[in-house]
């Protein structure tokens, strides 16, 4: 059966699968999908904007104190 994801969903399971320090495989398995679906929406977030490296110091410093 296939899953009705949100947007808001996909950005945040790229957002964590980029930012996370693992790798795919144990982020999709969290997050309750398929490895391949994490692994596209990362391709096709490639195209668009990425978070800079400072956005992801912000959210990974955010993340030690919260």
């Amino acid at each position: 059966m296939a899953h009705c994801h949100t947007d808001e969903f996909r950005r945040e399971a790229v957002r964590i699968a980029l930012t996370g320090g693992l790798t795919r495989k144990p982020v999709a398995s969290d997050l309750g999908m398929g490895f391949l679906t994490l692994s596209n929406w990362r391709q096709q977030t490639r195209h668009k904007e990425l978070p800079t490296a400072s956005d992801i110091e912000l959210v990974n410093e955010k993340e030690r104190f919260a």
